[in-house]
């Protein structure tokens, strides 16, 4: 077993609520539960010794091993071949199609030998609240009970365990044919055990999540070239949504390096709105109505929480469950993986301005206006009227930009480019539902706002939009500028923008977000390429009519996937995935930048 395999070597299984991370030795090194933004049950990806994992796999040397998901599914399948046997491990979590919090989530891990004989063993090492509490183990046969300080977990298999300290261990020999099963199932402080599983029932409820992620799949409107990355990404984003209140997460992990050693760890495990924004709104584009309408119901309740409160209407990240205290602690027990430190858990960053945000929650309702616009009702119409009029008064301030960056605020030009695109967005909302609305105040408002950042945003130097006023530093996030209408596409000022980001932020088609040595950004060490940019500099040359580039681009961008299709936050010098993973803000841009792509190409003449 890899003491810390790379981030890329893992596939997503989730049942709506939390998900865990399957690596291709058959290890289960992440699990938090009883939600995504909960304390780690199995954590080795950030500490080998102290986090605790569930292996069920062979462990003979010199094995070969094979990952890939069941077809346009969710369950992930490991083989491991040999000369004497092939084997495989089925992995899913039972999804909860419930809109209730449920305290109970099982792994449910099917092994099965396809040829010869091979031998599977299991090593299941729970280690409660990111490793801080200890837990009592009860056994009998093929049944553990782990009971720790709020929290319960039942192992349960098809072949008897033994214990091994507080832990559990076992093995089973199987000839071709044959299979057996073990699921282990997170609940809360007092929760019994499951009915002992049985081969049937766990090949069953297998059977049951594979039909319910294809008949989703099959509700999908794309139909251009990629089907397999973007269904893929689909996936993951429906992996990474909060069922009961529809809050997507950014990803699925905490703490994974931007730069293996260095200090940029951060806990991704919550809803940023501007990242479940734009998740929804690359959902929209696929025809994923529902989950859309369901987010907009959950930002509605954020603003009104704050409706009448004076400050800001929207924090930038929440809980999923809308919680807005996310308090960041270190987790000085963990050495981090590959001894990248500090970990993270919570994040301070919730606490910063970064005005951008109402315009991705505009950017995103306008697409679907005829499907969610009228959900929205003349209340709910009346709280977004009073936010616009919020943001006439406010958008003109520093902030910490799109970025998170913690050296001090700064008049972020994608700051300012995304406040138009609200007040662009709100007055076309406003004209298609007849909606009263303060039009000529936030006409006034957008207009300034595009007149400011064309005088104060453009470098002469560079001749290029540029990432603050009074800076010539580029920042890859403007790539957005055109998708959203701010400028068009093909104009000068675009275009040569678009050849200075490609002359300082490129490398062999891969996208940094900006140079830090250029603009400090509060932080030691570097990072790699931000595979959202890549993603959004793909949209943008399809855009200016760069189809040759921009698809080269996009297919040499799917070589960085990893074996089954997932993308972590970034890209690193030897090509391997750094952040952490899978990355929702990656696979949405993959999903935008082929639906562009693909009308781009469909509209090109044939000679």
């Amino acid at each position: 077993m890899d003491r810390y395999p790379p981030i890329a070597d893992h596939g997503l299984i989730g049942d709506l609520q939390t998900t865990a991370l399957v690596t291709s030795e058959g290890v289960v090194d992440w699990l938090a539960a009883p939600r995504f933004d909960s304390p780690s049950v199995f954590a080795s990806l950030l500490d080998h010794d102290r986090g605790g994992h569930f292996l069920f796999a062979p462990t003979a040397p010199e094995v070969t091993r094979r990952q890939l998901y069941y077809p346009d599914s969710a369950v992930v399948v490991t083989r491991f071949l040999s000369p004497d046997g092939v084997g495989e491990v089925l992995d899913h979590m039972p999804v909860i199609a419930s809109r209730t919090p449920s305290d109970r989530h099982s792994v449910v891990r099917i092994v099965r030998t396809v040829r010869g004989t091979v031998r599977f063993d299991l090593d299941c090492r729970p280690r409660f609240d990111y490793g801080r509490a200890g837990h009592t183990l009860h056994l009998a046969g093929g049944s553990a009970a782990f009971r720790a300080r709020g929290a319960t977990a039942h192992l349960q298999s098809t072949f008897p365990l033994e214990p091994h300290g507080t832990d559990v261990r076992g093995s089973v020999t199987l000839n071709a044919g044959q299979s057996a099963a073990a699921v282990f199932t997170v609940c809360g402080p007092d929760g019994e055990a499951p009915p002992p599983p049985t081969v049937d029932s766990a090949e069953a409820d297998m059977w049951d999540v594979i039909d319910f992620w294809q008949r989703w799949v099959r509700t999908s409107r794309y139909r251009g070239r990629w089907p397999d990355m973007v269904n893929r990404s689909a996936i993951t984003l429906k992996l990474l949504t909060y069922g009961p209140s529809g809050a997507p997460v950014a990803a699925a992990t905490m703490g994974l390096p931007e730069q293996v050693g260095g200090e940029r760890n951060w806990d991704y495990r919550y809803t940023w709105v501007r990242d479940g924004s734009l998740s929804v709104r690359a959902l929209l584009d696929l025809g994923f109505v529902e989950e859309a309408a369901q987010f907009v119901r959950w930002l509605g309740d954020r603003l009104r929480a704050r409706d009448g409160s004076g400050g800001e209407p929207l924090q930038i990240m929440y809980r999923v469950d809308g919680d807005p205290v996310l308090t960041e602690e270190t987790l000085d027990h963990f050495e981090g993986y590959r001894g990248s430190r500090p970990v993270r858990a919570g994040n301070a960053a919730a606490d910063q301005l970064q005005l951008d945000i109402y315009g991705e929650v505009f950017y995103a309702m306008s697409e679907g206006i005829d499907e969610i616009g009228q959900q929205v009702g003349y209340h709910g119409w009346k709280g977004l009227t009073r936010l616009m009029d919020w943001l006439c008064d406010h958008w003109d301030r520093p902030d910490e930009g799109v970025w998170e960056t913690r050296g001090g605020r700064k008049d972020f030009t994608y700051s300012r480019v995304m406040c138009w695109a609200a007040f662009d967005n709100c007055l076309r909302m406003a004209e298609e539902f007849r909606r009263p609305a303060n039009t000529p105040r936030w006409t006034r408002a957008r207009d300034e706002i595009l007149e400011q950042v064309m005088e104060r945003g453009w470098s002469q130097k560079e001749q290029a939009l540029v990432q603050h006023y009074g800076g010539d530093v580029l920042d890859a996030s403007l790539l957005i500028a055109p998708r959203v209408g701010f400028i068009a596409p093909r104009s000068p000022g675009w275009l040569s923008t678009l050849d200075a980001i490609d002359q300082r932020l490129v490398s062999d088609s891969l996208v940094y977000r900006y140079d830090p040595a250029a603009s400090p950004d509060g932080l030691r060490g570097s990072e790699g390429t931000f595979s959202l940019c890549t993603f959004l500099y793909v949209d943008a040359l399809a855009r200016a009519g760069r189809l040759p580039q921009a698809r080269y681009t996009f297919e040499k961008m799917h070589t960085y996937a990893n074996h089954v299709g997932l993308f972590a936050e970034e890209i690193g010098p030897s090509g391997e995935q750094l952040g952490n993973f899978p990355q929702a803000f990656t696979h949405l841009s993959l999903i935008m930048a082929a639906s562009t792509l693909d009308d781009a190409l469909d509209r090109m003449p044939v000679r």
